[in-house]
């Protein structure tokens, strides 16, 4: 086939570093998603579906350019994210993204549940913790973790 083509969606999750609740302000997530959003779509062509999460953490769903590792998407949306909350007035200057991140594969039939779940992060993290549903999902998409490392 003369042509290549793929749809690939991810589901990937991060924390701060530390889980430090530097994400409280509304307006400031908010505004974080947004600017993501144009990273992701404008470094790494991989347009964001939904984006959300709490004070410490975010899930983003997207679609995956068939050009670009998962681990050079997520740098470029760390790196970009963080230079840019360093520079706003109710950001911090201390701020940091976790070292490692999960990408759990979504499919075409679960993506509307997916937007569903990313856009309820408020709502689901008042019974869930962040360690608790990242162990979930890494259960479900049946990978081991290792309690040591994963928490950095």
């Amino acid at each position: 086939m003369p042509q290549s083509l793929a749809r690939v969606y991810l589901h990937i999750v991060f924390s701060t570093k530390g889980r430090i609740p530097w994400l409280k302000d509304a307006t400031l997530r908010s505004e974080l998603y947004a600017y993501m959003a144009t990273v992701l779509r404008d470094n790494v062509q991989s347009p964001a579906i939904k984006i959300g999460g709490v004070e410490d953490h975010v899930h983003a769903l997207l679609t995956l350019n068939r050009s670009f590792a998962i681990k050079d998407v997520v740098q470029h949306m760390k790196t970009e994210t963080s230079k840019w909350i360093k520079r706003q007035p109710k950001g911090t200057t201390e701020f940091a993204w976790q070292a490692g991140y999960g990408a759990f594969s979504v499919s075409q039939t679960n993506v509307p549940k997916v937007i569903q779940y990313v856009g309820n992060q408020e709502k689901h993290h008042r019974q869930l913790s962040f360690q608790d549903e990242f162990r979930d999902f890494c259960k479900r998409h049946e990978l081991e973790i290792d309690e040591r490392y994963v928490w950095d």
